[in-house]
């Protein structure tokens, strides 16, 4: 019994162990599933989830694409349905830390025109081959092009991620938005280079066709001066877009010479522009060609716009207008967009351009993305304007541009206004332009710059067109105003002379040859088979208006002009009268510049504007030396009216050196010293003038060169005979014993210093000139690089020359000689004179060291 009690006890004892260690054992199962749950999940988690789904991830999604920022980290998220197809890629400056340096709604680096692919597990964003077109069903030609025209690669990313459903790929593209900032030379000639370590992202945006991430760097930022001079760091914020293109592709229109539309070439290369080949069986050989850039604007109704009904189009181009322009300005900002409505009515098309303010309450708005095209306002003192477009290199329709207008440009427009017209018009002869005049002249400033965005370059050639006198005419300058096209550089009416009457002083709302352009450019043609065919059909509407001087197109020049009929800052057919009238003008004017100015006290505005009525002094009589050796160049199609070349005649260009000659003797009226003398130290304007030797002995030699060879039939002005005309007029003061002019011995030491120069060189130059092909997509224009042409309302620095030397006939060093020799012989009668010996003692002692006369 007792044995039994104790057996009890200790299984008693036992129970509450055996419980627990049952209850640890289920537990412990629990816990090993839950652990082996845990490791399965894990091994089933995707790529995708891995990458994305985790904190901190913001994530933009779209139908084109899904952006996702993790960090300072960009990744794509690309449909499959989109591979093949187009996109362009490049960025705007959205915020700057100085204006003058780097330029908000600029774009520095040209939009990039890609196509996306995906092979295996890497993403291609290649650059479409554009340099041939394929105009055959040859199998064979059809394998030649595939080999011997590939893309280029830009950039190549690996996948890194499917999302659920496959449909779409992930890749990172954080080293190639690096790499879209601000580089390279600015607007005013900066150079730029980005700080890749110092970059980070801030607002990523995604719709239906495009996406957008914001970028914000430092950039360091020099001067070309004696190397590159540091001018530190610039912060900067840019937007990066990424455009989707339609895959239904404009239908292109082949270039013609005869006409100033900017045009997409085959291959840009650093020192070259090529055009594009035809590959075909149908002609023995390539036939070269360059697209017309132009937007595609198809009308709504096709058949009523062929019933001759006005049509609206498909897609309008629309134009948004800064917010942060001054108030005032808008108004005519928006009537020089619309003012190009007129052109297109004509060719039955609608409200074609439509102009709104930046949007408010949309917000899929952004100006700095590639979808939208603005006018932008620029704080700085740059006293200009521009209007760079961006194309689809296989077709040249124009996808994007932009107009930029900097704040100093209503003080350019303040100043041309003053100097070209307060003779006169009383509204300018004060401080600040009243609001009809500024609003007259911004509204021409943004119809110009609009012109450039829609396709049309400049036609320096227009104005030309007008006979000087009809610029007087009150009944033809209200019909033409100053030229026939505002795509020209002919500003305000200098001619007319302060008695005319009710004579327009601007150019006109549009002139003919604009709407000439716009109906070459955009006309639709339906029925044809090809572009050629199509081609043909334009080229019959340049055909009707060949040789006629209102319809011509005279290209810009700049390194090397030749031709006097294609001048910027010219008026009239006739440069030596246009000069007389506007040199008339001028000395009426600087009597009155004081009074006129409206400035009192201080006296900075009127040196600016004496500074620049000295500038269209010296415009004057350049314009007239361009006639010397100037011959006259248009494209001319066999059987049309015209010549391609057509030499000043010698009547003409003697008249013009004996013109400049004259005013450059008789210059001292410049020197007002009752104004000058409030602008405290100086060096007199007339002194300064003697400067223009470098002009009558420079480039000018080699023209005539040229000039005359072509003209030798037709009574040429030789050099031999502008040598004897210079001397004549150089040193007519001095064959008269009379005393000379500060302006006259400056240009004598200026000529002598020349001719010895080149004798002991043994000089004697090529003169470049040709036929070039202005390349766009800049102007500047342009465009972000020098390929890019800049299209401005100033000046630009390009020139369509290139291509023949005179070097086969070049005997400018015979003739230099002989001229040197000429001045020796007479420097020597005049050493002992009793009128400026000491000038004449010099000067033959310079000659007589050239000459090796002992």
């Amino acid at each position: 019994m007792k044995r039994l009690y104790v057996t009890l006890l200790v299984v008693v004892m036992l129970i509450p162990c055996l419980l627990v260690n049952g209850s640890e054992r289920k537990k412990n199962k629990k816990k090993e599933n839950v652990v082996q749950t845990d490791v399965e999940k894990k091994k089933n988690v995707s790529k995708y989830d891995k990458l994305l789904k985790q904190p901190g991830v913001e994530t933009a999604k779209g139908d084109f694409m899904t952006i996702h920022k993790i960090g300072d980290k960009i990744y794509f998220e690309y449909p499959v349905k989109y591979f093949d197809r187009e996109i362009l890629v490049g960025s705007t400056v959205a915020s700057s830390g100085f204006a003058r340096m780097i330029n908000v709604g600029y774009k520095y680096q040209g939009p990039q025109h890609l196509m996306v692919e995906l092979k295996d597990s890497t993403v291609f964003f290649n650059v479409p081959n554009t340099k041939a077109y394929l105009n055959s069903e040859d199998p064979g030609l059809k394998e030649a092009m595939e080999k011997n025209f590939i893309p280029n690669l830009y950039k190549k990313f690996p996948v890194l991620a499917y999302n659920a459903d496959s449909s779409r790929v992930v890749f990172e593209a954080t080293k190639m938005l690096s790499e879209l900032g601000p580089v390279g030379m600015s607007i005013r000639g900066f150079m730029m280079e980005p700080k890749k370590e110092n970059i980070s992202y801030g607002k990523i945006k995604a719709f239906d066709d495009n996406a957008s991430i914001e970028m914000k760097q430092q950039v360091d930022v020099s001067m070309r001066f004696m190397g590159n001079l540091p001018m530190g760091d610039l912060s900067v914020s840019s937007v990066v877009s990424l455009l989707l293109l339609p895959e239904e592709k404009m239908k292109p229109r082949i270039q013609d010479s005869r006409i100033g539309i900017f045009s997409t070439n085959g291959f840009s290369g650093a020192m070259v522009s090529m055009p594009k080949i035809e590959v075909s069986d149908k002609t023995d050989g390539f036939r070269e060609f360059l697209f017309a850039n132009r937007w595609k604007l198809e009308p709504v109704n096709e058949e009523a716009w062929k019933r001759g009904e006005l049509t609206e189009v498909k897609k309008p181009i629309v134009w948004y207008v800064d917010n942060t322009f001054p108030s005032t300005w808008k108004e005519p900002i928006k009537k020089g967009v619309l003012r190009w409505n007129k052109a297109f009515e004509q060719i039955g098309l609608k409200n074609v351009m439509q102009v709104r303010d930046f949007p408010t309450d949309d917000p899929s708005f952004d100006p700095d993305n590639l979808k939208y095209s603005c006018i932008r306002y620029c704080p700085d003192d740059e006293k200009n304007a521009m209007g760079p477009s961006w194309v689809d290199p296989t077709t040249g329709e124009i996808i994007n541009a932009s107009v930029i207008v900097y704040n100093d440009m209503v003080k350019l427009i303040n100043h041309w206004r003053f100097i070209q017209t307060s003779q006169i018009d009383p509204r300018v002869r004060v401080e600040k332009m009243p609001q009809d005049v500024r609003d007259e002249s911004i509204e021409y400033v943004v119809a110009h710059e609009i012109g450039h965005t829609l396709g049309l370059m400049h036609n320096m050639g227009a104005s030309a067109a007008i006979p000087v006198d009809s610029l007087r005419s009150a009944t033809f300058t209200q019909k033409y105003g100053t030229t026939p096209s505002i795509m020209d550089y002919a500003r305000f009416n200098y001619v007319a002379q302060p008695e005319d009457k009710g004579v327009k002083l601007t150019p006109p709302e549009l002139g003919v040859y604009d709407y000439y352009a716009i109906k070459w450019l955009y006309t639709p043609i339906f029925g044809a088979k090809d572009m050629w065919e199509e081609a043909a059909i334009a080229e019959k509407w340049i055909d009707e208006k060949a040789g006629d001087p209102f319809y011509r197109y005279g290209a810009q020049q700049v390194s090397a002009i030749w031709d006097p009929s294609s001048l910027a800052e010219d008026l009239g057919d006739n440069p030596v009268k246009a000069g007389k009238y506007g040199v008339k003008n001028l000395k009426y004017i600087l009597k009155n510049l004081d009074e006129w100015s409206g400035e009192t006290g201080d006296v900075e505005r009127r040196k600016e504007l004496y500074g620049e009525l000295a500038s269209q002094y010296v415009r004057y009589l350049s314009n007239a030396i361009y006639q010397i050796g100037g011959f006259k160049v248009s494209r001319v199609k066999e059987n049309t009216p015209g010549k391609p070349v057509e030499v000043v005649s010698k009547k003409d260009q003697k008249e013009a050196l004996t013109w400049v000659m004259n005013e450059l003797r008789n210059c001292e009226w410049l020197d007002d010293s009752e104004l000058l003398n409030k602008f405290g130290v100086r060096i007199n304007m007339s002194s300064k003038l003697a400067g223009l030797h470098q002009q009558l002995l420079g480039k000018t030699l080699e023209k005539v060169v040229l000039a005359s060879h072509m003209a030798k039939n037709q009574n040429p002005y030789t050099l031999q005979e502008y040598m004897n005309d210079l001397y004549a007029e150089l040193f007519a003061s001095t064959i008269k014993g009379k005393r000379l002019t500060d302006t006259e011995k400056g240009l004598q030491r200026g000529i002598v210093t020349s001719l010895t120069q080149a004798l002991n060189s043994r000089g004697g130059g090529n003169f470049v000139v040709g036929m070039g092909i202005a390349n766009h997509t800049e102007d500047s224009c342009c465009s972000a690089s020098e390929e890019d042409e800049v299209n401005t309302f100033g000046p630009t620095s390009r020139s369509v020359l290139y291509g023949y030397s005179v070097a086969e006939i070049n005997d400018i060093a015979v003739y230099q000689l002989a001229l040197l020799e000429k001045i020796s012989s007479l420097l020597k009668t005049k050493v002992n004179s009793s009128v400026d010996k000491a000038h004449y003692a010099y000067l033959y002692r310079e000659v007589s060291k050239a000459l090796k006369i002992d």
